[in-house]
């Protein structure tokens, strides 16, 4: 098995087997601890003095382990388990790349349907569009295509907190020109998803969190995630606490408008059932068709390595990561059979964090001597 990191932003790796066997095998529910992932997870935590880690690991469609480490709330000093809710931050971007391409799959929107302007998806909602804006579609917007609104420099989500949505909209449309004609450049929008939730709105008459549970999470058996909120006093009963590192403050930022780029919060569990219904292969039924997988794992020609919602590589890794001051996560699906989460209530300030907390989880797949109980948690 091979592990690739293709760039700051993208880091990994399934194939189900399948035994012609008419012997119904017994599955044994009694976890058992896999020193490899527990060692590994403890030495990471140890590095970056990370409170809390929280992880879930699927083998051909069955949850072999799911544990907890380390803290939730270092004040009363409350453990982490494996119910524990935490912000996902950019992996909100999978959900909302399935959702988008579920309403494609039904008929009820076209990926290459113009987003903004008259005779487009939003017809006057927003501000008129100038120049390109009114060529940029929903495909674009799905693969980071749209010409600007990247999160490099000036990420139009971190300004102007006290906006809603649609104020933000058009405030961007009218004060932040595309530095791209639609479809030539990636460039990494928080934006563009945020758009994409509105979207889902346009379509569906109903808010982006209430079709996303109905019809992505419920279907999975997903009956606890939700958006997030922005202050210590928002927090969910089964949340975690976040901690920031080098002066960041998890709390002054407005997580809630940031719900189809960055806003759900999620268990690792949570996760892990999502990632069994987007695999590909036939442990579990996908949400989505064979063609709208393909379309939903294939990137663009700006960029290969990014697709709808997900990074993808030539080894047939499909990931994606998530990265908010007191928040680092990140979801794995590989050729081999595996998918994997992993959530964190920290980050660190080190560039080298993200490349370690996604190597974790990796050494132990990688390690030939890890023994993967015969078990399903789900």
């Amino acid at each position: 098995m091979t592990r690739l990191l293709t760039s700051v932003f993208f880091f990994l790796l399934l194939i189900g087997c399948a035994k012609d066997d008419t012997t119904v095998e017994p599955v044994d529910k009694t976890q058992v601890d896999i020193p490899q992932v527990d060692d590994a997870v403890s030495s990471f935590m140890a590095t970056y003095s990370v409170p809390g880690v929280s992880v879930a690991i699927t083998k051909d469609g069955k949850l072999v382990y799911a544990k907890s480490y380390g803290k939730s709330d270092k004040t009363s000093g409350k453990d982490l388990t494996n119910a524990t809710l935490f912000r996902i931050a950019s992996v909100s971007k999978t959900v909302t790349g399935l959702a988008i391409l579920k309403l494609a799959e039904t008929g009820k929107l076209s990926l290459d349907q113009k987003v903004f302007g008259p005779q487009c998806l939003f017809g006057t909602t927003y501000t008129a569009p100038a120049g390109q804006v009114g060529n940029i579609t929903v495909r674009q917007l799905l693969q980071h295509t749209s010409g600007g609104w990247g999160n490099s420099v000036n990420d139009p989500m971190f300004t102007n907190a006290a906006m809603s949505q649609d104020q933000l909209i058009s405030w961007t449309l009218a004060n932040r020109p595309l530095t791209s004609v639609p479809g030539a450049k990636y460039d990494y929008s928080n934006f563009g998803y945020c758009v994409l939730g509105k979207v889902i709105e346009k379509v569906t008459g109903q808010t982006y969190e209430q079709w996303v549970k109905a019809n992505i999470l419920q279907p999975s058996g997903i009956t606890r995630m939700s958006i997030g909120g922005n202050t210590l006093a928002d927090k969910k009963e089964d949340e975690t606490t976040y901690y920031g590192q080098g002066g960041e403050n998890p709390y002054i930022y407005n997580v809630a408008r940031m719900d189809a780029h960055g806003g759900w919060i999620a268990s690792a569990t949570d996760l892990a059932r999502l990632l069994v219904r987007m695999d590909g292969f036939s442990g579990k039924p996908d949400l989505l068709n064979a063609e709208s997988m393909k379309t939903l794992t294939t990137g663009s020609t700006a960029n290969v390595n990014y697709a709808c919602g997900l990074a993808v590589n030539a080894y047939n890794n499909w990931w994606h990561t998530g990265s908010l001051p007191g928040t680092a996560t990140e979801i794995v699906r590989t050729p081999d059979g595996f998918c994997w989460v992993i959530l964190c209530n920290t980050r660190s300030t080190s560039s080298q964090f993200i490349n370690d907390m996604d190597a974790v989880i990796w050494k132990a797949v990688n390690n030939k001597s890890t023994v993967w109980p015969n078990v399903d948690q789900f």
